[in-house]
Protein backbone atom coordinates (compact mmCIF):
# COMPACT_ATOMS: atom_id res chain seq x y z
CA UNK A 1 0.00 0.00 0.00
CA UNK A 2 1.25 3.07 -1.62
CA UNK A 3 -0.73 5.49 0.46
CA UNK A 4 -2.01 5.45 3.88
CA UNK A 5 -6.18 6.10 3.43
CA UNK A 6 -7.36 8.90 5.32
CA UNK A 7 -10.37 11.17 6.15
CA UNK A 8 -9.87 14.82 6.79
CA UNK A 9 -11.67 17.12 8.86
CA UNK A 10 -11.40 20.95 7.05
CA UNK A 11 -14.68 22.63 8.27
CA UNK A 12 -13.70 26.39 8.27
CA UNK A 13 -9.94 25.51 7.81
CA UNK A 14 -8.57 27.46 5.41
CA UNK A 15 -7.86 25.92 1.82
CA UNK A 16 -5.64 27.25 -1.15
CA UNK A 17 -6.56 26.08 -4.98
CA UNK A 18 -3.87 27.26 -7.29
CA UNK A 19 -5.08 27.20 -10.92
CA UNK A 20 -8.72 28.60 -12.77
CA UNK A 21 -9.58 25.52 -14.66
CA UNK A 22 -12.31 22.85 -15.05
CA UNK A 23 -9.82 20.97 -12.80
CA UNK A 24 -9.63 23.38 -10.46
CA UNK A 25 -13.18 23.87 -10.39
CA UNK A 26 -13.98 20.38 -9.31
CA UNK A 27 -11.45 20.61 -6.62
CA UNK A 28 -13.07 23.53 -5.07
CA UNK A 29 -16.61 21.66 -5.54
CA UNK A 30 -15.33 18.94 -3.05
CA UNK A 31 -13.86 21.34 -0.27
CA UNK A 32 -17.13 23.78 -0.29
CA UNK A 33 -18.79 20.35 0.47
CA UNK A 34 -16.85 19.25 2.86
CA UNK A 35 -17.12 23.06 4.50
CA UNK A 36 -13.75 24.58 3.51
CA UNK A 37 -12.26 28.17 3.16
CA UNK A 38 -11.51 28.13 -0.35
CA UNK A 39 -8.71 30.55 -1.62
CA UNK A 40 -8.75 30.64 -5.42
CA UNK A 41 -5.21 32.01 -6.97
CA UNK A 42 -5.50 32.63 -10.88
CA UNK A 43 -5.12 35.58 -13.42
CA UNK A 44 -8.32 34.39 -14.80
CA UNK A 45 -11.57 31.86 -13.38
CA UNK A 46 -13.43 29.27 -15.71
CA UNK A 47 -17.06 29.94 -15.49
CA UNK A 48 -17.69 27.52 -13.03
CA UNK A 49 -15.13 29.17 -10.22
CA UNK A 50 -16.14 32.53 -11.63
CA UNK A 51 -20.17 31.18 -10.59
CA UNK A 52 -18.28 30.40 -7.05
CA UNK A 53 -16.83 33.55 -6.82
CA UNK A 54 -19.96 35.43 -7.58
CA UNK A 55 -22.15 34.06 -5.06
CA UNK A 56 -19.74 34.75 -2.72
CA UNK A 57 -18.64 31.42 -1.81
CA UNK A 58 -14.57 31.58 -2.49
CA UNK A 59 -12.03 34.10 -2.08
CA UNK A 60 -10.29 34.97 -5.35
CA UNK A 61 -6.89 36.62 -5.84
CA UNK A 62 -6.47 37.55 -9.44
CA UNK A 63 -2.67 36.48 -9.63
CA UNK A 64 -0.66 34.03 -10.26
CA UNK A 65 1.10 32.12 -7.87
CA UNK A 66 3.50 33.73 -6.26
CA UNK A 67 6.05 32.75 -2.75
CA UNK A 68 3.84 32.89 0.61
CA UNK A 69 0.58 32.14 -1.03
CA UNK A 70 0.69 28.59 0.89
CA UNK A 71 1.39 30.68 4.76
CA UNK A 72 -1.31 29.64 7.32
CA UNK A 73 -3.30 27.09 4.53
CA UNK A 74 -4.43 23.67 5.99
CA UNK A 75 -3.74 22.33 2.45
CA UNK A 76 -3.61 23.27 -1.37
CA UNK A 77 -4.41 22.14 -4.70
CA UNK A 78 -1.55 22.83 -7.65
CA UNK A 79 -4.11 22.77 -10.67
CA UNK A 80 -2.29 25.64 -13.17
CA UNK A 81 -1.38 24.45 -16.23
CA UNK A 82 2.36 24.85 -15.42
CA UNK A 83 4.40 22.13 -14.28
CA UNK A 84 7.25 24.48 -13.13
CA UNK A 85 4.47 26.31 -11.03
CA UNK A 86 2.91 22.83 -10.00
CA UNK A 87 6.48 21.57 -9.07
CA UNK A 88 7.20 25.30 -7.11
CA UNK A 89 3.62 25.02 -5.11
CA UNK A 90 4.70 21.55 -3.94
CA UNK A 91 8.05 22.53 -2.75
CA UNK A 92 6.87 25.28 -0.61
CA UNK A 93 4.04 22.62 0.74
CA UNK A 94 7.15 20.34 1.71
CA UNK A 95 8.83 23.57 3.60
CA UNK A 96 5.85 24.61 5.61
CA UNK A 97 4.39 21.43 6.43
CA UNK A 98 1.08 21.75 4.31
CA UNK A 99 -0.11 18.88 2.33
CA UNK A 100 -0.01 19.33 -1.44
CA UNK A 101 -1.79 17.55 -4.30
CA UNK A 102 -0.28 17.58 -7.59
CA UNK A 103 -3.10 17.42 -10.45
CA UNK A 104 -1.62 14.57 -13.33
CA UNK A 105 1.41 14.44 -11.18
CA UNK A 106 0.79 13.05 -7.86
CA UNK A 107 4.45 11.69 -7.17
CA UNK A 108 5.21 15.44 -7.04
CA UNK A 109 2.64 15.67 -4.47
CA UNK A 110 2.38 14.27 -0.52
CA UNK A 111 -1.29 13.27 -0.97
CA UNK A 112 -3.87 12.20 -3.63
CA UNK A 113 -7.48 12.52 -4.15
CA UNK A 114 -9.60 9.16 -4.68
CA UNK A 115 -12.33 8.71 -6.40
CA UNK A 116 -15.87 9.26 -4.26
CA UNK A 117 -18.87 7.85 -3.47
CA UNK A 118 -20.83 10.62 -1.68
CA UNK A 119 -23.85 9.17 0.77
CA UNK A 120 -23.08 12.01 3.46
CA UNK A 121 -22.42 10.92 5.77
CA UNK A 122 -21.78 7.78 4.47
CA UNK A 123 -18.70 8.01 2.26
CA UNK A 124 -16.73 5.98 0.15
CA UNK A 125 -13.31 6.47 -1.55
CA UNK A 126 -11.62 4.63 -4.16
CA UNK A 127 -8.32 4.91 -5.56
CA UNK A 128 -5.45 3.25 -7.58
CA UNK A 129 -2.56 5.23 -6.46
CA UNK A 130 -2.35 7.33 -9.31
CA UNK A 131 -1.40 4.32 -11.28
CA UNK A 132 -4.74 4.37 -13.25
CA UNK A 133 -7.47 7.84 -12.70
CA UNK A 134 -9.62 6.09 -15.24
CA UNK A 135 -9.99 2.42 -13.41
CA UNK A 136 -10.58 4.38 -10.13
CA UNK A 137 -13.76 5.79 -11.81
CA UNK A 138 -14.70 2.85 -13.50
CA UNK A 139 -14.61 1.34 -9.97
CA UNK A 140 -16.22 3.89 -8.19
CA UNK A 141 -18.98 3.54 -10.81
CA UNK A 142 -19.67 -0.22 -10.25
CA UNK A 143 -19.79 0.63 -6.25
CA UNK A 144 -22.12 3.83 -7.16
CA UNK A 145 -24.73 0.91 -8.17
CA UNK A 146 -24.77 -0.78 -4.80
CA UNK A 147 -24.20 1.73 -2.49
CA UNK A 148 -28.26 3.20 -2.68
CA UNK A 149 -28.42 6.64 -1.93
CA UNK A 150 -30.72 5.85 0.83
CA UNK A 151 -27.75 4.55 2.94
CA UNK A 152 -27.19 8.00 3.36
CA UNK A 153 -30.66 8.65 5.16
CA UNK A 154 -29.68 5.26 7.16
CA UNK A 155 -26.85 6.80 8.68
CA UNK A 156 -28.09 10.02 9.76
CA UNK A 157 -31.21 8.06 11.47
CA UNK A 158 -28.50 5.78 13.42
CA UNK A 159 -26.64 8.87 14.19
CA UNK A 160 -29.82 10.52 16.12
CA UNK A 161 -30.17 7.09 17.81
CA UNK A 162 -26.66 6.21 18.90
CA UNK A 163 -26.66 8.00 22.48
CA UNK A 164 -29.92 6.17 22.97
CA UNK A 165 -28.67 2.69 22.04
CA UNK A 166 -25.74 3.02 23.62
CA UNK A 167 -27.90 4.09 27.34
CA UNK A 168 -29.89 1.18 26.81
CA UNK A 169 -27.69 -1.64 25.97
CA UNK A 170 -24.48 -1.36 27.83
CA UNK A 171 -22.84 -4.44 26.65
CA UNK A 172 -20.93 -3.28 22.94
CA UNK A 173 -21.85 -6.94 21.81
CA UNK A 174 -25.34 -6.59 22.61
CA UNK A 175 -25.17 -2.70 20.75
CA UNK A 176 -23.99 -4.19 17.52
CA UNK A 177 -26.49 -7.06 17.47
CA UNK A 178 -28.76 -4.70 17.79
CA UNK A 179 -27.93 -2.36 15.09
CA UNK A 180 -27.20 -5.44 13.14
CA UNK A 181 -30.82 -6.28 12.90
CA UNK A 182 -32.13 -2.91 13.09
CA UNK A 183 -29.96 -1.82 10.01
CA UNK A 184 -30.29 -4.65 7.89
CA UNK A 185 -34.25 -5.45 8.36
CA UNK A 186 -37.42 -3.84 8.47
CA UNK A 187 -36.07 -0.38 9.23
CA UNK A 188 -33.46 -0.15 6.39
CA UNK A 189 -36.30 -1.27 3.67
CA UNK A 190 -38.24 1.60 4.84
CA UNK A 191 -35.73 3.66 5.01
CA UNK A 192 -34.83 2.86 1.11
CA UNK A 193 -38.01 2.81 0.28
CA UNK A 194 -38.49 6.14 1.40
CA UNK A 195 -40.78 5.83 4.23
CA UNK A 196 -38.41 7.73 7.29
CA UNK A 197 -41.60 8.23 9.40
CA UNK A 198 -41.88 4.46 9.77
CA UNK A 199 -38.47 3.05 9.90
CA UNK A 200 -38.12 5.89 13.01
CA UNK A 201 -41.25 4.45 14.63
CA UNK A 202 -40.45 1.26 14.00
CA UNK A 203 -36.66 1.95 15.05
CA UNK A 204 -38.25 3.52 18.34
CA UNK A 205 -40.06 0.35 19.24
CA UNK A 206 -37.48 -2.07 18.90
CA UNK A 207 -35.48 0.50 21.52
CA UNK A 208 -38.38 0.59 23.76
CA UNK A 209 -38.74 -3.01 24.09
CA UNK A 210 -35.15 -2.93 25.20
CA UNK A 211 -34.26 -6.52 24.16
CA UNK A 212 -32.65 -8.61 21.43
CA UNK A 213 -35.76 -10.59 20.56
CA UNK A 214 -35.95 -12.17 16.92
CA UNK A 215 -38.88 -9.97 15.26
CA UNK A 216 -41.09 -11.25 12.39
CA UNK A 217 -39.20 -11.97 9.02
CA UNK A 218 -39.57 -10.81 5.89
CA UNK A 219 -40.78 -12.19 2.54
CA UNK A 220 -39.17 -10.53 -1.01
CA UNK A 221 -40.32 -11.49 -4.55
CA UNK A 222 -37.35 -11.25 -6.49
CA UNK A 223 -37.44 -11.30 -10.70
CA UNK A 224 -34.28 -13.04 -11.86
CA UNK A 225 -34.93 -11.37 -15.16
CA UNK A 226 -33.19 -12.84 -18.81
CA UNK A 227 -30.10 -14.74 -16.45
CA UNK A 228 -28.14 -12.09 -17.07
CA UNK A 229 -26.36 -10.55 -13.83
CA UNK A 230 -26.29 -7.34 -14.82
CA UNK A 231 -29.40 -6.66 -15.85
CA UNK A 232 -30.86 -7.21 -11.98
CA UNK A 233 -32.30 -4.11 -10.70
CA UNK A 234 -30.02 -2.50 -7.60
CA UNK A 235 -33.05 -3.37 -5.08
CA UNK A 236 -33.01 -6.77 -6.00
CA UNK A 237 -29.47 -7.22 -5.71
CA UNK A 238 -29.11 -5.75 -2.63
CA UNK A 239 -32.34 -7.93 -0.90
CA UNK A 240 -30.89 -10.67 -2.54
CA UNK A 241 -27.23 -10.24 -0.82
CA UNK A 242 -28.77 -9.39 2.24
CA UNK A 243 -31.35 -12.81 2.32
CA UNK A 244 -30.73 -15.20 4.94
CA UNK A 245 -32.91 -17.81 2.58
CA UNK A 246 -33.08 -18.29 -0.88
CA UNK A 247 -36.09 -20.17 -2.18
CA UNK A 248 -35.34 -20.49 -6.12
CA UNK A 249 -36.93 -22.45 -9.28
CA UNK A 250 -34.95 -24.00 -12.06
CA UNK A 251 -35.70 -21.02 -14.41
CA UNK A 252 -33.25 -18.83 -12.26
CA UNK A 253 -29.77 -18.81 -14.24
CA UNK A 254 -26.89 -19.83 -12.30
CA UNK A 255 -24.71 -16.97 -13.15
CA UNK A 256 -27.85 -14.80 -10.96
CA UNK A 257 -28.29 -17.37 -8.32
CA UNK A 258 -24.23 -16.90 -7.73
CA UNK A 259 -24.69 -13.42 -6.65
CA UNK A 260 -27.04 -14.05 -3.86
CA UNK A 261 -25.04 -14.16 -0.20
CA UNK A 262 -22.73 -17.01 0.00
CA UNK A 263 -23.49 -18.12 3.49
CA UNK A 264 -27.33 -18.05 2.19
CA UNK A 265 -29.19 -21.29 2.86
CA UNK A 266 -30.48 -22.11 -0.76
CA UNK A 267 -33.78 -24.20 -1.04
CA UNK A 268 -34.45 -25.76 -4.96
CA UNK A 269 -38.35 -26.15 -5.37
CA UNK A 270 -37.90 -27.58 -8.74
CA UNK A 271 -40.90 -26.09 -10.78
CA UNK A 272 -40.22 -27.93 -13.94
CA UNK A 273 -43.03 -28.45 -16.23
CA UNK A 274 -45.46 -31.21 -14.85
CA UNK A 275 -42.79 -32.07 -11.97
CA UNK A 276 -43.10 -29.64 -9.14
CA UNK A 277 -40.79 -30.41 -6.45
CA UNK A 278 -42.91 -28.75 -4.53
CA UNK A 279 -46.64 -27.52 -4.78
CA UNK A 280 -47.33 -23.49 -4.89
CA UNK A 281 -49.64 -24.13 -1.81
CA UNK A 282 -46.10 -25.64 0.04
CA UNK A 283 -43.93 -23.22 -0.98
CA UNK A 284 -46.41 -20.43 0.38
CA UNK A 285 -46.26 -22.06 3.79
CA UNK A 286 -42.47 -22.61 3.39
CA UNK A 287 -42.01 -19.07 3.15
CA UNK A 288 -44.56 -18.16 5.79
CA UNK A 289 -42.77 -20.97 8.49
CA UNK A 290 -39.16 -19.42 7.34
CA UNK A 291 -40.63 -15.66 8.16
CA UNK A 292 -41.77 -16.61 11.60
CA UNK A 293 -38.22 -17.81 12.52
CA UNK A 294 -37.09 -14.52 11.68
CA UNK A 295 -34.99 -14.56 8.53
CA UNK A 296 -35.25 -12.56 5.64
CA UNK A 297 -36.36 -14.96 2.77
CA UNK A 298 -36.26 -14.01 -0.72
CA UNK A 299 -37.98 -16.00 -3.42
CA UNK A 300 -36.51 -16.12 -7.05
CA UNK A 301 -37.89 -16.64 -9.79
CA UNK A 302 -36.86 -16.54 -13.78
CA UNK A 303 -38.14 -13.78 -15.76
CA UNK A 304 -40.78 -10.96 -13.94
CA UNK A 305 -41.91 -12.23 -10.20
Amino acid sequence: MEHLPIFLSVRDQTCVVVGGGEVATRKVALLLRAGAEVRVIAPKLCRGLAKFRDEGRIEHLERRYEDGDLDGAYLAFAATDSEKVNHQIAAAGRVLDIPVNVVDHPEDGSFIMPSIIDRSPVVAAVSTGGASPVLARLIRSRLESLIPAGYGRLAELAGRFRERVKQTFADPADRRRFWDQALQGGVAERVFSGHMQEAEILLERDLAAGTLQPGMGEVYLVGGGPGDPDLLTFRALRLMQQADVVVYDRLVAKPVLEMTRSDAERIYVGKERDNHAMRQEEINQLLADLAKQGKRVVRLKGGDP
